[in-house]
């Protein structure tokens, strides 16, 4: 969360979302203090801290190319943290606020991630305890109301260096295992096959057993085979009641011997009671919510996948509507104020009353549940309307309030009735149900018992039978596996935290190795159950749960301080590293199951463009990845996605002769441009790899391994489609060209090459295209309109006019501009005379290649 900084001493307090640091502000000032703006903004207040005066300042931080390197090396690599890329602003930002101040407050969240982040501040900051008189504390608390802010803020802690050092030893090895096997799955079999439907073949500790139950279950479900079965049907009439009694044998797998069970009874033709038992039961009301019931609920009940659920309790959670929402605990702590709790919800029209009854006659305490030393169970901390939330949020606050409520209620009160009968040598019964008080299901309806009446019996009674029927059935394979039973596997075994377990479910669905069908169940694709069975086959243990505890025991040791994170880091990785090796060694039973199922890139695809090596056409491949496949040099050359791809008027790239591709981006305002398939893999310009990483083009299909050149980012001097001969003038948004659209007759169009920024042409004209000549002015690059002879603006009923867009009046005049409010008043104001404007290939400088996050994993 967020952290402060306060002297008269100086307390800096950081948090970890600015809307958290608004709270923590709020409730340390009561209200009076003054916000300036940052990077993030910084709450300032005067107060006392620790018996001192202080000032007080409270802000926030912010809620390469795969080819180079052999995978096996991965396992030894050092880990760099980006801490300064994207957001190096956060960090000169929270440097700056802490100088001079005495004491740094962390507000993260409590947990293990959240102390690893206390770090990263401490970092960032550059706060050091040598120095004299300067101290680093550490606030835990469980929810941003004014209550526990004080309280938290009068408890504080030193951070906990051992758990934060135990989320680095499991990102570590999650992030190496997890970039080796996938980039080596990735070459290998995007390489070979054509309709592969995934874009990256990934691999994680977590991710590949999660995706291993599901598959587990499939197989269950494939190689099920169905039995019959017979049971017997009899039916009585009682006091005007008719009662279907259930068999205690209840089926049997033999027909004849079902047969003469039913001629026994038929023979006998009449029951006889013989007993009668009645008992007070009792139904209990619930422990207190954890995060993994809260997601188990939100799946099955409430339609609600358990990310989306996440990031809805996170919002409310920072909105103050709840608790945190990451816990394992379902035990309150004794000095947990439940009457206060109680009395936020008395407003509410759905269960208001219900509270004021329970406030009014008293409530009980939570039953007993299981405390894991984190956080309290989820609870609500505010009244709220569906209004303020929106319907999905609302859906799983108003399952907190129930909840909650619930643990709080009397438990349900039935009395069950049990008749058992005799025919035959045969017995039966029934049931029945009386509600004697309902307790806490009237707050959580959908957990009530069901009544069920029966007329009245005696031991001793004689019943005529009315009918025995022999049902025959046939036993049916288990369902797929729901997303809440999976969650309570993943649980069971140790696979992911409370906060992890919704991403790893997540990233098996959005690489298509599961989908979600009706009922939020999880069926295994092709792909899914081909990598589990090729994983089986080579290395059980790389899809068994059992590893994955493994890890998770070693990291438990390294966050209570029992074991060198170091050693365990090294420890698990070289067991991961023979795994890999034996893994790769082996990769023949993995590609047998492929070739089984899936097409060769000879096989599939349509001609579509001439390779520039062998002259001879390459095969276009529209699945994910899109890709050309030359057949003779056994080439792969991935293509941009998200958009289509179409050949360009069979023209050639005059740096490798390969045809130009026409990539057009999805919507009626896509950008347009060509590329060599060549280029665009194997980027010939210095810098433009990495430059392409930053243009807004979605995915670009290269599988991260580097970005490639379009025709609208390269500086060659002649060719008739680069930046020099297409860029028009400098992009007002960004350090981009604007480039004209090859194809966007009539509605002519220039597209920046960077950003979103369009500009909108004279439109109708019959040609429009750039010149070879600059504007003395500005510099720009002089275009050329053919206007239409009946809409053409210029006089004695000419067409052709040529002009710079930005200081001719006349093309000034017939523009339009998208996402840009001030177009011409940046490109003037920046000097007309710049040079560059259309070929200059700014932005062009070294970037840092985009890394692979341990959570993909």
């Amino acid at each position: 969360m967020d952290h402060a900084i306060s002297d008269t001493l100086w307390s800096s307090k950081v948090a970890e979302k600015p809307s958290i640091a608004v709270s923590i502000a709020s409730a340390l000032s009561n209200g009076r203090m003054s916000t300036r703006r940052g990077s993030t903004d910084v709450h300032e207040f005067d107060g006392t801290f620790q018996g001192n005066q202080a000032h007080f300042k409270v802000t926030s931080v912010t809620g390469h190319n795969w080819d180079l390197t052999d995978p096996i090396d991965l396992f030894q690599a050092p880990v760099l943290k980006l801490e300064s890329n994207p957001k190096g602003h956060i960090c000169r930002h929270l440097s700056q606020e802490a100088r001079g101040c005495t004491y740094l407050v962390l507000w993260l969240d409590c947990d293990r991630e959240g102390e690893n982040i206390c770090y990263e501040v401490i970092k960032c900051t550059g706060f050091d305890e040598t120095e004299a008189g300067r101290r680093i504390l550490r606030a835990r608390f469980s929810s941003v109301t004014e209550k526990d802010i004080l309280v938290a803020m009068e408890n504080l802690v030193r951070p906990n260096k051992a758990e934060a050092l135990a989320v680095d030893a499991r990102q570590e090895i999650d992030l190496k295992v997890g970039v080796a096997f996938t980039r080596f799955q990735t070459r290998y079999f995007q390489g070979k096959y054509g309709n592969l439907d995934s874009r990256v073949i990934s691999y994680g500790p977590c991710q590949t057993p999660t995706l291993g139950f599901c598959v587990q279950r499939y197989m269950q479900i494939t190689t099920f085979k169905p039995e019959k079965f017979w049971s017997l049907n009899l039916c009585i009439i009682k006091d005007g009641y008719e009662l279907r009694l259930e068999w205690d044998r209840n089926k049997v797998f033999d027909y004849d011997v079902a047969g003469m069970f039913q001629k026994l009874v038929l023979d006998a033709n009449i029951l006889e009671v013989i007993g009668v038992s009645t008992k007070e039961e009792s139904k209990s009301r619930p422990c207190g919510l954890n995060t993994v019931n809260l997601l188990k609920v939100a799946s099955s009940a409430l339609g609600l996948g358990p990310h989306v659920a996440m990031q809805l309790a996170e919002r409310l959670y920072t909105q103050g509507f709840i608790s945190y929402p990451r816990t394992e605990s379902t035990a309150y702590p004794a000095s947990f104020d439940f009457k206060i709790v109680l009395g936020t919800q008395q407003s509410n029209p759905l269960w208001g009353n219900y509270v004021r009854s329970l406030l009014n006659n008293g409530f009980h305490k939570p039953r007993a549940g299981s405390d894991a030393g984190d956080h309290p169970p989820i609870t609500p901390m505010r009244v709220a309307t569906e209004e303020m939330l929106g319907n999905d949020a609302w859906k799983l606050y108003q399952y907190v309030c129930q909840h909650f409520i619930g643990t709080v209620s009397p438990d349900c009160k039935y009395t069950r009735t049990k008749v058992e009968f005799a025919s035959g040598g045969e017995i039966f019964h029934c049931v029945g149900q009386h509600v004697n008080a309902s307790g806490f299901t009237l707050i959580m309806p959908w957990l009530a018992v069901t009544e069920k009446n029966l007329p009245h019996f005696s031991k001793g009674d004689k019943i005529n039978i009315l009918k025995v029927d022999l049902y025959e059935g046939r036993t049916e394979p288990p369902d797929y596996l729901s997303e809440s039973e999976l969650i309570s596997l993943m649980e069971k075994h140790g696979i992911g935290t409370d906060a992890s377990i919704p991403v790893h479910i997540n990233n098996i669905c959005e690489r298509n190795y599961v989908q979600v069908n009706s009922g939020r169940r999880l069926v295994p694709t092709s792909l899914g159950t081909i990598l589990i069975r090729g994983y089986q086959h080579i290395d059980e243990d790389l899809c068994l749960p059992d590893i994955r505890s493994f890890i998770e025991h070693q990291i438990t040791l390294v966050a209570k301080g029992k074991a060198d994170h170091l050693l365990v880091v090294q420890h698990v990785l070289k067991q991961f590293m023979q795994k890999y090796l034996y893994f790769v060694e082996k990769i023949e039973n993995m590609d047998t199951l492929f070739e089984a199922q899936f097409s060769t890139l000879a096989e599939s695809g349509r001609l579509l463009s001439k390779c520039g090596k062998c002259t001879r056409y390459m095969k276009f491949i529209s699945s994910q990845p899109p890709r050309l496949y030359c057949i003779s040099c056994e080439d792969v050359y991935y293509l941009p996605q998200n958009g289509s791809i179409k050949l360009y008027k069979e023209l050639a790239c005059p740096l490798d002769g390969f045809e130009l591709v026409l990539f057009s981006m999805a919507g009626p305002d896509g950008k347009s441009f060509p590329l060599c398939p060549h280029c665009y893999n194997s980027p010939p310009f210095e810098g433009i790899d990495t430059l392409f990483s930053a243009i807004k083009l979605g995915n670009s299909g290269k599988l991260g391994k580097g970005i490639g050149m379009p025709c609208f980012l390269c500086p060659h001097p002649t060719c008739r489609h680069s930046m020099i001969t297409q860029g028009v003038c400098a992009c007002p948004e960004c350090s981009g060209t604007l480039i004209l659209d090859p194809i966007s007759a009539p509605k002519w169009r220039l597209h920046c090459n960077m950003c979103n920024c369009m500009v909108l042409l004279p439109q109708g004209a019959h040609r429009i295209s750039t010149t070879a000549t600059r504007c003395p002015d500005c510099d720009s690059t002089i275009i050329e309109v053919d206007f239409n002879k009946k809409t053409s603006p210029l006089i004695d009923g000419a067409t052709l006019h040529s002009g710079c867009i930005l200081c001719d009046e006349l093309l000034h005049s017939l523009i339009e501009v998208k996402h840009s409010k001030s177009f011409f008043k940046q490109a003037r104001g920046r000097g007309r005379g710049r040079r560059g404007g259309r070929g200059r290939a700014r932005g062009c400088t070294k970037l840092e290649d985009p890394k692979m996050s341990f959570r993909d994993f």
